[in-house]
């Protein structure tokens, strides 16, 4: 016979068991997210790729206990990259193809995409952003923590000064804040290295992280990015003297800024260990596109051996530096030749999260890689379209290795083989190895050189052709055609061998072109301007419209008062004569 303390008792065992194993689904069950985007960093500004000019030793470790990416590809520029993130869709087709966002233009990542961040704030996950959005915010319904993010620490514009955080666009003599923690203004962080700053946000974030939920955080980096263009190139003095042994005084200060870089991934991975979160978790580190060596917010940097740079349809600016590292990975330790596009990681990171979603688009759009990544033997992707800009006139396009050329920008300005770099600029081997053993990410995956050595090997794109010694592709003149497999570099144009292949790939590109969504771009709004809000980037279109309500009101007030003050000086004394009073 149950007696009733006894039932209660059962009951409350009962109700603790259902809401523990609730709380367990939630957190060990899915895995922690954390995507870390380094800003126009080149193919050859990583040491995993093969040069030892800039060591990234944390970033490597993370990379060879992982699964190098060596097929991996985004658009060619900021804003359509970070667009295709978000959306798990190619650019073409949500009309963020052309340029970036300019900080004074009104337009932004459409309202009607669903982002990557709502997708995991459904399913339960603590959604957060640190560094860079660049997605659009001249209304507030733009910005981040209106589009699926929890929180947001960072710059909400292209780019910033790395120690006072402002922006100055080229075009304006008015230079304004760009720092905000969610939607207040931050002015309390000027004089801290945005890098350091944003790592140590991350950190912050990752220690205080409620662990019954499980963890979503992207951290968008401004590094190596440069800063305004009166200062483009910056970091802390002390940095950069331990590269004192690259002699081009520019690319010395860059490598001090991928170091900072670098460190800060150490950082992160660091405190996922302490917060007893990194066996439960992928970290996914990628380069938004290539460096821009040469030209406007040139930092220097090197795709070398790759041809062309940002801004441009070649390998060098799509084809970019990538790792993944996570306990729920197979195979690790190798290097990956599997077509990837930044679309993917939707769908592939709501896969290993276990978020059911339709992520269902066309074939250029994102694909779930999830078992590709845990399998080398599957195929995976097959077609990359890397743009099609109606503005600069050019397409790039692959399919199973071959790869279109049609036209290119800036009137061919980058259509060469850039950042070459001097051996004599290198660290030895066995100075990296000591770097990289002794990095936080190497001490705590404990990697082993021998297989450090192969795996670098396998991660170095060599060429077989002498990058600038063919001239007999003119993207503008005619479309070219190379062997992507086998002429990685793109100096052998074999459009005249393969006329077939030429008409099928220019076949396609032109079904994407007739299915594209026009370019979402807007031209500059002269009232953006940082001067009328307190020298600060904000949403000024909303600014604007409160300013209209204000004023309305107080205009019929102003009207309403002249209007009866005329009536009494000039309509009264007509209407209402006045009349002599008789004694």
């Amino acid at each position: 016979m149950w007696n009733l303390p006894v039932l209660l008792g059962l009951l409350f065992v009962a109700v603790l068991s259902v809401f523990g194993e609730k709380s367990t689904d939630r957190s060990s069950n899915r895995p922690n997210i954390v995507v870390i985007i380094a800003d126009d960093l080149g193919w050859n500004d990583v040491s995993f790729h093969g040069s030892l000019q800039i060591p990234t030793p944390n970033i490597d470790a993370l990379a060879y206990s992982g699964i190098i990416l060596n097929r991996h590809y985004a658009p060619p520029l900021c804003t359509p990259s970070r667009a295709s993130l978000m959306t798990g869709k190619h650019p073409i087709n949500i009309g963020m193809q052309h340029h970036v966002i300019e900080v004074d233009e009104p337009w932004g990542l459409g309202l009607d995409q669903k982002l990557m961040p709502e997708y995991f704030r459904e399913a339960g996950y603590t959604t957060r952003l640190v560094g860079k959005w660049h997605l659009g915010f001249f209304r507030k319904a733009y910005t981040p923590t209106m589009r699926g993010f929890d929180s947001h620490y960072g710059y909400i514009g292209p780019y910033i000064d790395y120690w006072d955080h402002s922006l100055q666009m080229s075009n304006t003599s008015t230079r304004g804040l760009d720092m905000r923690r969610n939607l207040q203004v931050d002015y309390s962080a000027r004089g801290t290295y945005a890098t350091d700053l944003f790592t140590r946000e991350a950190v912050r974030l990752i220690h205080d992280h409620n662990q019954t939920d499980p963890l979503f955080l992207v951290v968008t980096h401004l590094a190596p990015h440069t800063g305004n263009e009166d200062d483009p190139m910056q970091a802390p003095e002390e940095d950069v003297e331990l590269f004192s042994f690259i002699k081009d005084p520019k690319r010395r200060v860059l490598a001090a800024m991928i170091s900072k870089l670098d460190d800060g991934v150490g950082q992160v991975v660091q405190a996922l260990k302490k917060s007893g979160m990194l066996n439960n978790t992928v970290v996914l580190f990628y380069a938004d596109n290539g460096a821009p060596t040469i030209g406007k917010h040139s930092n220097g940097g090197s795709n070398f051996p790759l041809k062309g740079q940002k801004y441009s349809p070649w390998e060098g600016a799509v084809r970019t530096a990538a790792a993944i590292w996570s306990p729920l990975l197979n195979n690790t330790g190798r290097v990956s030749n599997q077509w990837i596009h930044v679309s993917d990681w939707l769908p592939t990171l709501a896969r290993a999260a276990g978020i059911e979603a339709n992520f269902s688009g066309s074939e250029i759009d994102g694909q779930d890689q999830w078992e590709a990544l845990n399998n080398p033997n599957l195929t995976g992707r097959t077609t990359v379209m890397h743009n099609i800009d109606q503005f600069q006139h050019y397409s790039s396009y692959t399919k199973n290795g071959w790869k279109l050329v049609n036209g290119t920008s800036w009137d061919g300005a980058f259509d060469e083989w850039m950042g070459s770099l001097d051996e004599e600029d290198e660290l030895s081997e066995e100075e990296y190895s000591v770097r990289l053993i002794s990095s936080v990410v190497g001490r705590l995956t404990k990697v082993d050189l021998e297989d450090v050595a192969r795996i670098r090997r396998d991660a170095t794109v060599h060429c077989p052709y002498i990058p600038g010694g063919t001239t007999d592709c003119e993207p503008q003149k005619s479309p070219c055609l190379f062997n992507i497999l086998e002429d990685p570099c793109e100096t052998n144009n074999i459009a005249n061998q393969r006329p077939d292949l030429l008409k099928q790939l220019g076949q396609d590109v032109e079904r994407y072109r007739l299915s594209a969504a026009e370019p979402r771009n807007q031209p500059a709004d002269p009232y953006s301007d940082p001067r009328y809000y307190n020298r600060t980037w904000t949403w000024w279109q909303d600014e604007l419209d409160e300013a209209r309500d204000i004023k309305f009101p107080l205009a019929i007030f102003i009207v309403s008062i002249t209007f009866i003050a005329i009536m009494l000086i000039v309509v009264k004394p007509i209407l209402c004569p006045s009349t002599k009073r008789k004694f």
